[in-house]
């Protein structure tokens, strides 16, 4: 069963003029802790048929995407490098940067790909990306290969704040993923940040010794 994100990709590389489409993408922009994370993936059209049921992440539930992760990394012939920027150089760079530096992360496996154009969800090309890119704004719902580096990303992240939900017990980091949840709040108002907080965004600002709501 072939995607109607097929259609799209086929577009693009006539028009970008590319045999290799890549798609990147990120996860964890909006949360108050834990790394951003990107994914470049490369679904080569010999398998495109096997993957009809690949949509925007945010459009899938939990389950779906965790069996859609497993059958996209599962020696299916898909190819993809992943990247982060943790929340010190979300900190240090503002979180566009980062988001850009774990898109060049993620695309270093494909750097030497001849003939490669890389479709970037969203409306701003990555910075300093030393390949061709073509930004898609609303790209993960339009393109194949960015809704399969959607998934990637965003499963691959809720993995990894899980981990950090064992590291930093307490905020619930496997629940709420680090976004700004009420219970969320609430645990960083008790226990303050933890390393993993990304200390510039405003909720997390406020909490911080010596801003007047922590000792």
């Amino acid at each position: 069963m072939f995607s109607p994100l097929c259609e799209f990709d086929r577009r693009q590389a006539i028009k970008q003029e590319s045999n290799f489409l890549i798609g990147i993408d990120e996860a964890g922009r909006g949360p108050l802790a834990g790394p951003v994370v990107a994914c470049a993936c490369f679904i080569p059209p010999s398998v495109v048929q096997h993957f009809g049921n690949v949509n925007d992440s945010k459009k899938l539930t939990e389950a779906k995407r965790e069996e859609i992760f497993k059958q996209l990394t599962s020696g299916s012939g898909v190819l993809y490098g992943v990247g982060f920027a943790t929340a010190q150089e979300i900190d240090e760079l503002n979180i566009l940067q980062a988001t850009f530096l774990a898109m060049r992360r993620a695309a270093q496996k494909f750097l030497k790909m001849p003939d490669s154009c890389a479709l970037i969800d969203g409306p701003y090309p990555v910075k300093d990306l030393p390949m061709k890119q073509a930004p898609i704004i609303d790209g993960d719902a339009k393109s194949l290969a960015i809704a399969a580096a959607s998934i990637i990303a965003k499963v691959t992240r809720d993995h990894y704040m899980a981990v950090l939900d064992t590291l930093y017990p307490g905020y619930d980091f496997g629940g709420h993923k680090g976004y700004g949840t009420a219970k969320h709040m609430q645990a960083l108002r008790e226990l303050g940040p933890c390393p993993e907080h990304r200390r510039t965004f405003g909720p997390v600002r406020k909490l911080l010794p010596g801003n007047g709501l922590l000792p």
